[in-house]
């Protein structure tokens, strides 16, 4: 059985003390300092994010940004942010992304879109915000729950490691056993990145 992977900062060629391995992604790479951080926005939604980001700019500076095609160039073009841009939205962006999420490569997704507008990509928009919610990413769908992430100091933490998750409790007559404060001492602690 490998160590356990302890969360920690990766920093370049610094050694890890005595016992420790780097952190590192589903696939052995180090994890980086910051936080990989996906940015949609649909059509109707792309001036809030784009205000979002300029407000946030001096934050989104120290992560990896990824985004959608327009709304990645829209980013990069305005606020000269440094964006990985995938395909648009309607031509496989959502789900390249989703893809990416699911490799364990997104940390954060921020995805304004518009519950007003149908889509003729919604399913893909489905399947994205559904792989977010089973890899256990934080995701944003307005600018209010951006605010509350992108401020939040979970944000200069490390993640834990997929070993590290805290197992399912016993279910008991079918119904999953209530959580309770004893449960909060089985918890893994989380390390500070500086």
């Amino acid at each position: 059985m490998p160590a356990r992977v302890k969360a920690g900062p990766v920093l370049p060629d610094a050694p890890c003390p005595e016992g420790e391995l780097p952190m590192t992604d589903i696939d052995g790479l180090p994890v980086p300092a910051g936080r990989r951080i996906a940015l949609i926005a649909h059509d109707n939604k792309k001036q809030d994010m784009l205000e979002w980001a300029k407000y946030n700019q001096d934050l989104l500076a120290d992560h990896e940004l990824f985004a959608t095609a327009t709304t990645g160039h829209l980013l990069q073009d305005r606020l000269s942010l440094p964006v990985t841009c995938f395909r648009s939205g309607p031509y496989g962006g959502d789900q390249q992304i989703g893809a990416r999420i699911a490799e364990g490569g997104i940390d954060l997704l921020v995805f304004f879109w518009d519950p007003l507008e149908p889509h003729p990509h919604d399913p893909d928009v489905k399947a994205l915000l559904r792989v977010a919610v089973v890899c256990n990413i934080p995701v944003a769908c307005n600018r209010a729950s951006a605010d509350f992430i992108i401020s939040s100091p979970l944000m200069n933490t490390a993640p834990l490691p997929p070993d590290a998750a805290p197992a399912a409790a016993p279910a008991t007559a079918g119904r999953p056993a209530p959580a309770g404060p004893a449960d909060q001492d089985a918890l893994p602690e989380r390390k500070m990145v500086s």
